[in-house]
């Protein structure tokens, strides 16, 4: 269950903003705390501890802009007694764990979730728009973070806050309050407002049938005490910006022409400038949010930030008490172990890329075809910088022969909807009467539901019946890709695709293609010439 939400206010806490990162505190300065211990004992103070813990404490922050572990065992019970828990998954579907490699290693997904709650005066302060004070808070931020199997490479996805999807149905852990599945059109940074982080997760596997291990959650106050802690992060802009328009719109970030070092409430603005970015929209904030997950990540690992005790305590206080994570990262250990299995990649082999989509009106889809090809790879994971990749997997055919033609039951349902076109009149029972004519009596119609699906799939609950769904997916000519494990069915499950419109034959599934869409707009975490470009409108 999740404690109390409400954050003690930190009123105690600068949160002015910084000109360029500002002087290093006093015993991180040339000079410091190691040459005072030299001066006092002779002797140079052994640096295998505190190595040991930058290094651990640079890879977690790295990686989590929007929230990072502690520093590793400092005041180690009051630590885990700052960790607020929430529950993992709020909704009924869970995507399938995904299958360990030769060495036994699985993947690690993690979603990164970046709350605007205005539920403390603080957060007030830092985020406006004073009208929604005490209103459901949104995922406006919304990363996906893939660790691969093999610990070489790291992938990120992020989602547009503005993303029309269906949010499926969640249920509070608080209050047990049930919140209904919503239509198809629904914006993604509402489903943190039906139950908590866990329906932002239920959402995100929904979607993609991505398995998410864990969650980390943060707020503005959590940003910039985290930033303050951290220092300065270099970012760069290719003319002078002002983010604040006529009508008083805009982060307020206001930086010269080329790189600056932004750190407390400057970072916080950055991280949320839409207003001021070419394109004013928030791809344009993914892209700015990409380039100081980057710059971070470089930072830190060429360790010219934490040099000092102090600053890792500070760190330490301020990454608990500014988290909010699932119980299954919910100790100061826990969190250890995470930092130890992402330090293994490096900038080189990090991929930031966002969701491919198209717009509706003023919101945006999941590009179909691009979209799926992005969430395939990191499902699959195949590593988004084409580094590494193996030949294809042949298909191969169930342990469990199938039953008989005439004793698989499968119900056909009609997924043929789009983000563009409306259903396709009939198809589920039009193809339930294709299978039967092929000797597939037992096939049955289910005409009381209209989905959404990009491509036809068949869908197994379990693996027992696997056998009976590749069997099917065979009489139709259907690769054996399109054959699914899901929770989300009880028995043998075709679902009409988009793809199937119309006629007697499913189209021609091509050979997986495990190239990263142009679409995504990848940018390598070894990139140190990305520069935002500035609208002229808000140049000065």
């Amino acid at each position: 269950m999740r404690q109390d939400s409400v954050r003690r206010e930190r009123t105690e806490r600068s949160v002015e903003p910084s000109d360029g990162g500002g002087e290093p505190p006093e015993d991180t300065a040339e000079g410091g705390d190691g040459n005072r211990h030299r001066r006092r004992t002779g002797r140079e103070r052994p640096p295998r501890r505190k190595r040991r813990v930058l290094r651990w404490s640079a890879t977690v922050l790295s990686v989590l802009i929007l929230g990072t572990a502690g520093a590793g065992y400092l005041y180690y019970q009051h630590l885990n007694n700052n960790l607020e828990t929430d529950d993992l998954n709020l909704g009924d579907h869970r995507a399938p764990e995904p299958t360990p490699n030769a060495a036994g290693q699985t993947p690690l997904n993690i979603l990164l979730i970046g709350s605007d709650a205005r539920n403390s005066k603080e957060n007030q302060k830092l985020g406006g728009a004073k009208e929604t004070f005490g209103a459901p808070p949104l995922a406006d931020v919304q990363m996906l973070l893939h660790l691969s199997a093999d610990r070489t490479n790291m992938s990120v996805i992020s989602m547009p806050r503005d993303t029309l999807l269906q949010i499926p149905k969640c249920t509070d852990p608080d209050d047990g309050k049930v919140y209904q599945q919503t239509g198809p059109r629904a914006m993604t940074n509402e489903s943190l407002g039906r139950g908590g982080p866990g329906c932002t997760v239920a959402t995100w596997e929904k979607l993609t049938n991505i398995h998410i291990n864990h969650f980390m959650m943060v707020d503005f106050s959590g940003v910039v005490s985290m930033a303050d802690a951290i220092g300065g992060v270099p970012v760069c802009v290719d003319k002078n910006i002002h983010s604040r328009d006529r009508a008083g719109h805009g982060s307020g970030l206001k930086l010269k022409k080329g790189t600056t070092e932004v750190q407390g409430k400057q970072a916080l603005q950055w991280l949320r400038t839409r207003y001021g970015f070419e394109g004013g929209t928030d791809i344009s904030r993914a892209k700015a949010q990409h380039m100081y997950m980057n710059a971070l990540v470089r930072k830190l690992r060429e360790n010219t930030g934490l040099t000092s005790p102090n600053q890792l305590r500070k760190l330490a206080e301020e990454a608990t008490d500014a988290l909010k994570v699932d119980d299954g990262l919910g100790t100061i250990k826990k969190l250890y172990d995470l930092g130890n299995e992402l330090k293994k990649v490096s900038p080189e082999r990090t991929t930031m890329t966002t969701m491919p989509f198209e717009y509706a009106g003023e919101r945006v889809v999941p590009k179909p075809g691009d979209a799926e090809q992005l969430f395939r790879l990191v499902r699959d994971d195949i590593p988004l910088d084409g580094k590494g990749r193996k030949k294809p997997a042949e298909e191969k055919l169930s342990d469990d022969p199938a039953a008989a033609d005439d004793k698989i039951a499968v119900q056909v349902q009609n997924g043929t909807r789009s983000a563009t076109e409306p259903p396709a009149g009939g198809r589920a029972s039009a193809v339930a009467q294709l299978l039967a004519g092929k000797g597939f009596t037992k096939a049955t119609p289910d005409t009381t539901t209209a989905l959404s699906e990009e491509k036809t799939v068949i869908r197994y609950p379990s693996a027992e019946l696997e056998g009976d769904a590749q069997r099917i997916a065979k009489s139709l000519g259907m690769r054996l890709s399109s054959v699914k494990k899901s929770t989300d069915v009880s028995g043998v499950t075709l679902v009409v695709g988009a793809d199937w419109r119309e006629g007697d034959t499913p189209p021609k599934a091509k050979k997986n293609d495990d190239r990263t869409p142009d679409s995504a707009d990848a940018l390598s975490g070894s990139d140190k010439k990305a520069c935002m470009k500035v609208d002229p409108n808000f140049t000065w």
